[in-house]
């Protein structure tokens, strides 16, 4: 779809390494590339906002700190920076990632506005965890539901996060699925030998987990998949990311005697540069609302070995794309990553699987729809 309206849209987010901020960048980008103004409001540069053009735009959320604040009052300046970017450049709408405290902190920049007779439209988008996890808390959850309530729109990434949402929540609105999406185009394999060389000297295979490192990840499960692939063949392992659990994972590689074959690199931006050396990527976590780490390893060409919580099902198709199992079962997340990984036909046929599907989810296919959700709310 080519729309013929060039919009000024307001887009907030964390900008973090998290899912939520990484989608939130992208579709700023995707949407400035096709010619829309897109004014990023948010506490820090987003990790992914690291290219300059003419249409992308940075607003800084300053937030003071007095001696009578034990907290600073993020929600407060955050609601203020809404209203002085709409009215300083005539935003015609508010798109906020992550429910908290982006949607409350919107509910408050919008009563401001109308008082100044400027109705500005806000788009709620929930990722998971501002629903599955910190939005159930019974001290977030009135706020949260009444936030969303107040939205004038509201989508989830995934068909499985719109029915927790309406489990959990009483929502009175439609929430419309908007899934996340990966530029294909970028994650196809660029092939550096000379990197791949430097990781697996051998020709071992590589396995990889890139994540936030928090316990949801469930990272020693990680480490014991691996070392279940470990006992029988060569390997090694990549993990990307940061987090409260890298200690313990640290630490548990040490206990099983794998630490050689184990890299920890930290967090990375170029995820495009590092997947394309991987043979097989791990994401056995607690609950995906979507599964964005695997959607990309998938859009490298990379089979995926996935729990099967949340809605990791949607992307990963079992047996075709890679695997899924139990949540904790690593014994069998184990065995069908040998079985991936020992098989070479089977293995090039799941890389190919793995690519076919992912580009179901395109950054070309899903900007038409929020592209389309925007008209529709203006």
């Amino acid at each position: 779809m080519t729309t013929t309206k060039r919009m000024r849209i307001g887009m907030v987010c964390y900008p973090t390494f998290g899912g939520s901020g990484v989608v939130a960048t992208e579709l700023g980008l995707a949407l400035a590339k096709k010619g829309h103004s897109v004014h990023f409001i948010t506490y820090q540069q987003p990790v992914r906002l690291n290219t300059f053009d003419p249409n992308i735009f940075y607003h800084e959320v300053h937030v003071p700190t007095y001696p009578l604040f034990d907290f600073p009052p993020y929600e407060t300046a955050l609601a203020s920076a809404m209203v002085n970017v709409i009215t300083h450049y005539n935003l015609d709408l508010l798109h906020v990632h992550y429910a908290i405290p982006h949607a409350a902190a919107a509910f408050m920049a919008k009563q401001i506005l109308k008082k100044e007779g400027k109705d500005i439209p806000v788009i709620t988008t929930l990722h998971g965890t501002d629903i599955t996890l910190v939005g159930k808390d019974k001290t977030y959850a009135p706020v949260v539901t009444f936030s969303i309530n107040e939205s004038d729109a509201i989508t989830a990434v995934s068909t499985n996060l719109r029915m927790e949402t309406y489990k959990h929540f009483k929502i009175e609105k439609e929430i419309e699925v908007i899934a996340n999406f990966v530029d294909v185009e970028r994650f196809c394999r660029i092939g550096i030998d000379a990197f791949r060389k430097v990781i697996a000297p051998n020709n071992e295979k590589i396995l990889m987990h890139a994540s936030n490192f928090r316990k949801l990840k469930r990272i020693p499960d990680v480490v014991r998949i691996f070392k279940e692939v470990h006992n029988h063949i060569p390997c090694k392992l990549l993990l990307v990311g940061d987090g409260p659990e890298r200690p313990a994972a640290e630490e548990l590689c040490h206990e099983l005697n794998i630490q050689d074959d184990v890299q920890f690199v930290g967090k990375q931006d170029q995820m495009e540069e590092i997947l394309s050396i991987a043979d097989l990527f791990l994401l056995p976590s607690e609950y995906e609302s979507f599964g964005l780490a695997a959607l990309e390893a998938m859009a490298a060409g990379v089979p995926v070995i996935t729990s099967n919580a949340g809605g990791l099902a949607e992307i990963n198709i079992n047996n075709e794309t890679g695997f899924s199992a139990e949540v904790g079962d690593v014994k069998t997340m184990g065995e069908l990553s040998l079985k991936i990984l020992q098989d070479e036909s089977l293995l090039h046929r799941f890389k190919l699987n793995a690519i076919k599907q992912a580009k179901k989810f395109d950054i070309h296919t899903i900007i038409p729809l929020y592209e389309k959700l925007y008209e529709r709310i203006l």
